[in-house]
């Protein structure tokens, strides 16, 4: 059975940090592109941060570049989200998603359950 379990969420305070995680299993992890969406209550689900399968490229929503920051250890099967200075709006499910990018995984994606993270005074 695929999983992915993200773990890190948790209530913060505006300007604090979080290190969310994400642990996958079942498929070739260092074969799939990664990334992190999120979804606020009453918003569409936002792509938050992508990391191709080697680690060698990143790119961020513009609401988090230069706060944020997508990392993977293809030898742990994990990939992280790095969040500092949180804001508010921040606040929403964050989400860990695979894609494969090999001819035999192409068009094969898999979504995690989701972590809250609220940032609050």
């Amino acid at each position: 059975q695929v999983q992915l379990v993200e773990s890190g969420g948790g209530l913060v305070q505006p300007g604090g940090s979080l290190r969310l995680s994400c642990a996958a299993s079942g498929f070739t992890f260092s074969t799939y592109a990664m990334s992190w969406y999120r979804q606020a209550p009453g918003k569409e689900r936002e792509l938050v941060a992508g990391i191709t399968s080697a680690g060698g490229s990143t790119n961020y929503a513009d609401s988090v570049k230069g706060r944020f920051t997508i990392s993977r250890d293809n030898t742990k099967n994990t990939v992280y989200l790095q969040m500092n200075s949180l804001k508010p709006e921040d606040t929403a499910v964050y989400l860990c998603y695979a894609e494969g990018t090999t001819w035999s995984t192409l068009y094969k994606v898999y979504w995690g359950k989701g972590t809250l993270v609220t940032v609050s005074s």
